[in-house]
């Protein structure tokens, strides 16, 4: 019976040393991660922002907006040949008339009088050259539609690509900083416990330089993860235009 009370209390303090170990060690992650979580969006939210901003892109885009104007322009180029013409007149005229009588006598007249003059009509012209070479000019507008459209899908295709390999590359990161993260406050935690055994006269001086090394290295491992991480997250906010969100841990 003396047995099973002492295992039951060495079980309890140990359990209890464990709990202890584990809030230290989620404690010192948040803090090594500066108490927040950068909240990455879906990549299909990224993508189109990018495709939307990129200089490129709405360059095919508007490329592709002006041949097309100039396919219509030229489809329609037939109507010039089509008009109408109208001229008005206005002013003194003098008017001039002569008049035979039955005697065969001649009798002249000159009058003056202010008129009023308008002259209407329609024209056509039928430019043979232009007749023959229509069909060619459409083709030809209608081919640089075609190539301005397959240029904007070749750079869409390229910024898809390297906006793949950008947020996958962030994701990675965000994995790796974790895991150093993690690491870090291991290694602290262990570092606090090397260091009361330590006063204590249970740690050599040799083992106590070398895990204080260790848990350095440790931490430069983990800065230079962060530093990695924190580039790629504002290159590709700067290519998105606008900034992840960030959430605050508890």
């Amino acid at each position: 019976m003396k047995l099973l009370s002492k295992f039951i209390i060495i079980a309890t303090f140990v359990l209890s040393s464990n709990i202890k170990i584990i809030a230290q060690e989620q404690k010192s992650v948040d803090k090594s991660l500066g108490g927040v979580q950068v909240d990455i969006p879906p990549l299909h939210v990224v993508m189109d922002s990018v495709l939307k901003r990129n200089p490129l892109v709405r360059f095919r885009s508007q490329d592709i907006d002006l041949k097309k104007e100039a396919l219509k322009s030229e489809k329609i180029d037939w109507t010039k040949n089509f008009g109408v013409q109208a001229t008005t007149v206005y002013g003194n005229f003098n008017n001039f008339s002569t008049n035979e009588d039955a005697s065969s006598v001649t009798s002249a007249f000159a009058t003056t009088s202010k008129q009023f003059n308008y002259q209407f009509g329609a024209y056509f012209k039928i430019p043979v050259l232009d007749v023959i070479n229509r069909n060619k000019r459409i083709k030809f507008k209608k081919i640089q539609v075609s190539e301005a459209e397959t240029m904007l899908a070749h750079e869409q295709s390229l910024v898809r690509q390297a906006v793949i390999e950008k947020y996958e590359d962030l994701i990675l990161k965000q994995r790796l900083l974790k895991l150093k993260a993690e690491n870090l406050g291991n290694g602290k935690v262990n570092m606090q416990m090397v260091e009361k055994e330590f006063r204590n006269g249970l740690v050599p001086v040799a083992e106590y330089v070398r895990l204080s090394d260790m848990t350095m290295r440790i931490e430069s491992d983990y800065e230079l993860a962060l530093s990695k991480f924190l580039v790629a997250k504002k290159v590709l906010e700067d290519m998105a235009g606008f900034k992840f969100g960030i959430t605050q841990l508890q």
